[in-house]
């Protein structure tokens, strides 16, 4: 059996950490297996589905290195494959027309709730005879589909997370809605209809989604019956939770993946991070490896079934050792854009040896790609904000005559090097009787604003190559970092 797995986002919203952590489940299953990875997208909410979130969808799936084998495919654009199916089901008497009005089911609402029972459709319209529908027809009511559930059908499945799971047909809120109400006959086709239509067209094999959709499954079991199809395997993966152990939502910060690209973090990172959401490896020791490496070992019987807590301090840390640990020109490729967001003045081309450089000087205090934006900004631009600290040191007995000191000395240098710059620390050493700590804080401070900071001789030779040592060394004896 080759496996056919698929991810089926709404377009309805921006792309979501759990369905991208759904997502790739489904990938490192798939590529485990030598499958096939299918994309689907289901914008048959017409009203709430968007174009840009479609694109945001993809994209977010294409930066997080998750490329899909087949599709994407559009439930809007299969509506005829619905439409047969569900009078497939009406001509075999498993699905009826309902004209049971808003008004009626409100009032079944609230007398079941006076009765302290749980909310059900009661069927009342499940056996109507011609002339009852024609009444109702006459009446100018409209109908939507229902789908006929045993109350007394008990559904089993063995879940690859979960084991043997069991519902019963009583528990599933009566007979199920599968289209809505239209002029021309059958209407919109709705979500668990079509999902199961478009498992069957597609020949998914196993189903790989998040345990808030375990009562979906129940109903969805009875239409594969229905439809005469093979039932695929289940796999419900745990829910993604805060801290507080409550399902992750907005209120937690960022959810959607493009926020996460904007915070700063890598594709590896944040991917890494999503597999271990619920899936540990082998080697429980291991936690930095990539996609490939993750499809290798993936299994469900790794999964667990309580749900995974989210931690942001873990996702800094393996953000940070990707970061560590890759080439500087593809870290410099990923830092511009957010150095240009930022509004920092450069040339991308002309200017690309200073900035790897820039990028060797940061990389190893580097969590987040943010991060760059801040700890760089002392490099792009005229004049520096200075510190309490660095103000402080400015202030300190010598300070400036150890700044004129370096400046009188640089006029001598015809090109700053490491060792030349070494060479001026010795001088104004000596010829001003100081100490060392002086002279260093000191022009730490005059050209980064602070006190603390990369390694000064290394951000010294980069701020001399652009012409901006000596004018921040005068602007702090000007102002002496007031």
């Amino acid at each position: 059996m080759t496996v056919r797995v698929r991810i089926a986002p709404s377009p309805t919203g921006n792309l979501h950490i759990g369905t991208a952590r759904t997502a790739v489940f489904n990938w490192l299953f798939a590529r485990h297996h030598g499958g096939i990875f299918i994309l689907r997208i289901e914008d048959t909410d017409l009203e709430r589905s968007r174009p840009e979130y479609t694109e945001n969808i993809l994209d977010g799936l294409r930066w997080l290195g998750l490329n899909w084998d087949e599709g994407p495919f559009f439930q809007s654009q299969r509506l005829d494959l619905y439409k047969q199916a569900v009078q497939k089901l009406l001509d075999q008497g498993l699905a009826y027309r309902c004209y049971t009005t808003s008004e009626e089911l409100e009032a079944l609402r609230e007398a079941q709730k006076a009765k302290g029972e749980a909310p059900r459709y009661d069927n009342r319209h499940r056996n109507l005879t011609p002339e009852q529908e024609a009444e109702f027809q006459a009446q100018g009511r409209s109908f939507v589909i229902r789908f006929k559930i045993d109350d007394h059908r008990e559904i089993v499945w063995n879940d690859l997370v979960r084991g043997k799971m069991s519902w019963r047909g009583s528990d599933l809120g009566g007979d199920m809605v599968i289209a809505r109400a239209s002029e021309e006959g059958i209407g919109q086709p709705l979500y668990n209809f079509v999902v199961v239509v478009d498992d069957i067209d597609m020949q998914i094999s196993h189903v790989i989604r998040g345990e808030d959709h375990i009562a979906n499954t129940a109903k969805q079991i009875l239409l594969y019956e229905a439809l005469g199809a093979k039932i695929p395997e289940f796999a419900h993966s745990p829910l993604i939770l805060n801290m507080e152990g409550r399902k992750l939502s907005k209120r937690d910060g960022v959810t959607s993946i493009s926020d996460f690209k904007q915070m700063g973090f890598t594709a590896e990172g944040l991917v890494n991070y999503m597999t271990l959401l619920g899936w540990s490896p082998p080697d429980s020791t291991q936690e930095i490896f990539t996609l490939d490496v993750a499809a290798k070992e993936f299994s469900f019987e790794r999964v667990n079934k309580a749900g995974a807590k989210f931690d942001w301090a873990k996702l800094d840390w393996l953000n940070s050792q990707y970061i560590h640990n890759m080439p500087i020109d593809k870290l410099t490729d990923l830092i511009i854009p957010y150095w240009e967001a930022a509004g920092y003045k450069f040339d991308s081309g002309r200017d690309r040896a200073w900035l790897e450089k820039l990028v060797t000087l940061m990389s190893a205090s580097l969590t987040r790609l943010t991060n760059a934006v801040d700890m760089s900004k002392m490099f792009f631009g005229e004049t520096v904000e200075f510190s309490a600290e660095g103000s402080q040191q400015l202030q300190q007995t010598g300070s400036s005559e150890v700044l004129q000191g370096i400046v009188t000395a640089l006029d001598t240098q015809p090109q700053l090097t490491e060792a030349s710059a070494q060479d001026i620390i010795k001088q104004v050493v000596k010829a001003q009787n100081v100490k060392k700590g002086l002279v260093m804080r000191s022009l730490r401070a005059a050209l980064t604003g602070d006190v603390h900071g990369p390694d000064l001789i290394q951000s010294w030779l980069l701020l001399n190559q652009i012409g901006l040592d000596k004018p921040r060394l005068n602007q702090a004896m000007v102002s002496k970092g007031e």
